[in-house]
């Protein structure tokens, strides 16, 4: 928390929520291997985008490959952030006032269930590895709030 501060993240401003990085990569293991870090760990001196080798590499050919005929717009490597508003507020649906606050962001209605926040899993991989369009990290919260993951509103996902 202290770099978050550092660099002026606030719980007060969902556009500069704290950000925690993805520590764990191994979410099949029953028990995980601390002594094999290359299978537990993400790897961290590496953003998300840059994961695995073929991630990378999609990435760079983007970035390589980027036309844009306007001029308008030079080449990235990502099209997305790491954190945004509508990052914390899918991780935290599940708790006011947070749900109504993603809601407002929706128009008044809930995401399709299959996109809205459900595995850390599955958010891992989407981040790590199968989704170009998702670099995200993870909100404080994941560490230390296990109400985030249930749905004692019971809120009608689809």
């Amino acid at each position: 928390m202290y770099l978050n501060t550092l660099a002026g993240r606030s719980y007060n401003d969902l556009s500069q929520y704290p950000v925690f990085p993805w520590i764990l990569k191994d979410y099949d293991s029953d028990q995980l291997d601390l002594t094999n870090p290359t299978k537990t760990f993400r790897d961290l001196s590496r953003p998300m985008g840059a994961q695995t080798a073929d991630r990378l590499a999609q990435f760079l050919k983007r970035f390589r490959e980027w036309d844009d005929p306007s001029g308008d717009t030079p080449p990235y490597m990502y099209g997305t952030h790491y954190s945004s508003a509508m990052i914390v507020l899918s991780y935290l649906v599940r708790l006011e006032p947070f749900t109504q606050q993603f809601l407002k962001l929706q128009g008044g209605h809930f995401d399709l269930a299959d996109r809205m926040f459900h595995s850390i899993k599955d958010a891992y991989i989407s981040a790590s590895k199968n989704n170009m369009a998702d670099v995200k990290e993870l909100i404080p919260e994941f560490f230390y709030l296990p109400e985030m993951f249930l749905n004692q509103n019971a809120f009608d996902w689809g």
